[in-house]
């Protein structure tokens, strides 16, 4: 029922990473020298230890050097949703939903792709090997074209969080004089200006959002609001499918 997913590089390498190595519960509180001098960083009030990164430097440099040479030898242009589904393909892991994407076909996009861990694996990679391209513009165009070939079918959008990701999702359906339907999880609010922040009428007066459509804001954290909507919707259609196909086999 997904037809496209946009994500930021964190959404990316930490999937990856946890099919690789633990990530640990903390606490918001712990200082950071300390951590520091631990070789734990701390991302909210989980612990990610350095060792977790070299492990996925491990796992990853020598994929980076098969695109690399699949670049030159069969002139391959990558893409960030092209290197992302080969990711997923790579790390082989029911957990990861990368690895799901990649089987299903569902292309994940990251217009930030160098914005995080995974940034830093091409940067050192670039300077040992060099010559790895990632193409940034072709990303877009099969971005933008998924809204727009929708064509007269309705489009929607479930955001979780904010920023990059939900701006992209929103200018997306720009191209087609907004979706129809939209959902927001987050906690950001909109005294500040912020496009996290920002409620669905603000995309309405871009031309994001139709008027016409059916939208809600909802300020809640997206782990704990997410699974619940997931739940009552999306799960539920599954069982009652799995259902009907048991009494027919019955």
């Amino acid at each position: 029922m997904v037809d496209v997913v946009v994500t930021t590089a964190g959404g990316i390498e930490e999937d990856l990473i946890k099919c690789l190595a633990p990530t640990y519960r903390g606490d918001f509180s712990l200082p950071g020298a300390y951590l520091r001098s631990k070789g734990l960083n701390r991302i909210g009030n989980l612990l990610v230890p350095n060792d977790n990164y070299c492990r996925f430097e491990n796992w990853i440099t020598p994929i980076l050097d098969q695109m690399l040479e699949e670049q030159s030898m069969k002139d391959v242009n990558w893409t960030p949703s092209k290197v992302i589904s080969r990711l997923g393909k790579e790390i082989n892991d029911e957990s990861s939903y990368l690895y799901w994407a990649y089987k299903n076909g569902i292309p994940v996009f990251c217009p930030g792709l160098t914005d995080g861990s995974l940034g830093d694996m091409l940067y050192c990679h670039a300077i040992r090997s060099g010559g790895l391209n990632v193409d940034i513009v072709q990303d877009i165009r099969s971005m933008n074209s998924e809204a727009v070939r929708a064509g007269l079918r309705k489009t929607g959008m479930i955001i979780l969080g904010g920023g990059l990701p939900k701006h992209h999702i929103c200018n997306a359906n720009m191209m087609r004089n907004g979706s129809d339907y939209a959902v927001f999880i987050n906690t950001a609010q909109e005294f500040d200006g912020s496009d996290s922040g920002a409620q669905p009428d603000e995309a309405v007066s871009w031309g994001k959002i139709r008027a016409s459509a059916k939208t809600v804001k909802v300020h809640c954290d997206a782990t704990i609001a997410f699974p619940l909507l997931v739940a009552v919707t999306f799960a539920r259609r599954f069982e009652d499918a799995s259902t009907s196909a048991d009494i027919k086999s019955d």
